[in-house]
């Protein structure tokens, strides 16, 4: 099963392996306090693509088609998340504030697509 959660919520122990996907380090919250067990930031939406998309909710079915095309690219990563997610729950961490509309809804969505 794939979980998707903001890295500030608290950790619970039914997250199972808790995956950070963003670019870059949340800010505001240390590595020990977000209790990331693996960080696979190729997975994120590139720079550009996330400059662009700026949580902006209008932009969001744009941004899945291009995140998407991007994900088809990284194909290893792909293959290592859907391996992860068969053994056991995972859970998606993502800083952004938007929690309807950013790259870890949209990385689940893709995940349980292709896998």
């Amino acid at each position: 099963m794939i979980k998707v959660k903001r890295v500030y919520d608290e950790p619970l122990e039914e997250d199972g392996l808790r995956i950070l996907v963003d670019r870059l380090w949340p800010r505001g919250i240390s590595k020990k306090d977000a209790k990331v067990d693996l960080w696979i930031n190729e997975v994120a939406p590139s720079t550009d693509l996330r400059k662009w998309f700026n949580h902006e909710d209008p932009k969001w079915q744009e941004f899945r088609k291009k995140y998407f095309l991007e994900l088809k690219e990284r194909k290893e990563e792909i293959k290592q998340l859907i391996e992860l997610k068969g053994e056991e729950d995972i859970t998606l961490l993502f800083s952004a504030k938007n929690e309807e509309h950013n790259n870890a809804v949209a990385l689940k969505e893709y995940l349980e697509e292709v896998g």
